[in-house]
């Protein structure tokens, strides 16, 4: 029985810890070419934002809508 315990207090904690990580890497940030605008990628939602900031401090963002899809790799 403690066996069963420990190993139940680790699949827990292995959980907590893919939960944390998964909330803490939400947003991926991509740059465009000029510097006063930047794509941000929702990972958990899969929306895009296109967010400017022409002067510095906070940006604002808009969603914008994507579309297209990656292609299929060709069988060899």
């Amino acid at each position: 029985m403690p066996t069963l315990i420990g190993a139940a207090m680790i699949a827990a904690a292995i959980l907590l810890s893919t939960l944390i990580n998964a909330l803490g890497s939400r947003y991926v940030g991509f740059e465009s070419p000029t510097e006063e605008s930047a794509w941000l990628v929702d990972r958990l939602t899969g929306q895009v934002y296109k967010c400017h900031a022409p002067q510095p401090g906070r940006a604002s963002c808009e969603a914008e809508i994507a579309t297209g899809s990656v292609g299929e790799r060709q069988k060899r």
